[in-house]
């Protein structure tokens, strides 16, 4: 297994796996109000067997190679993740995801782990186009878009029903050209 450093607090991006079940149920318990605000996530995990299901189901994914999950750990605690949810390699295109628990908010990490996350899509699997689709009050979601340096596409409102309610959605975007420039410049 491998770990990379996100260079805060000796936090580390690492694959998360279903043999990690317990201490992925662990992590959503600790943050489920928080995740759940705007993140179907913490309806889905919500015993052993749905995360470890959860989790296989991105192992299979990712052996398929059509999506990939790591987690974020602080201080040696997982604290969050972000996600290649979809990824088709053939059209060049994936979608990245991302949640925190609230310890780990506010310290740069889901830039960060997303960052490693989209330079080995681009790099490495050849992905074109990376989408961010958050929801409108998301503002946190957004900024890592910004720092991303994606670009806002659009709004489809109305489109992510989420605990009842009907929630309007930003799809953001780079393209690898772009991606490859700002990493060059940055």
């Amino acid at each position: 297994m491998y770990a990379k450093s996100l260079g805060v607090n000796g936090a580390e991006l690492r694959p998360l796996e279903p043999w990690r079940a317990e201490e992925f149920l662990a992590h959503i318990d600790r943050g489920r109000e928080f995740i759940g605000r705007f993140v179907g996530l913490a309806d889905v995990v919500t015993d052993l067997p749905s995360s470890r299901a959860f989790l296989q189901r991105y192992a299979d994914a990712t052996a398929a190679d059509t999506a990939r999950i790591h987690g974020i750990w602080l201080d040696g605690t997982l604290s969050g993740g972000v996600m290649l949810r979809t990824m088709n390699v053939e059209q060049g295109e994936a979608e990245v995801g991302c949640w925190l628990e609230p310890a780990a908010a506010g310290k740069g990490l889901v830039t960060r782990a997303a960052r490693i996350l989209i330079d080995w899509a681009v790099n490495e699997r050849g992905i074109h186009r990376v989408e961010w689709v958050v929801a409108s009050g998301n503002a946190a979601s957004i900024a890592v878009a910004r720092r991303l340096g994606m670009a806002k596409e659009g709004v489809l409102r109305e489109s992510y029903k989420h605990r009842g309610e009907r929630l309007d959605v930003e799809i953001w975007s780079v393209l690898a050209p772009e991606w490859r420039t700002a990493r060059r410049s940055g």
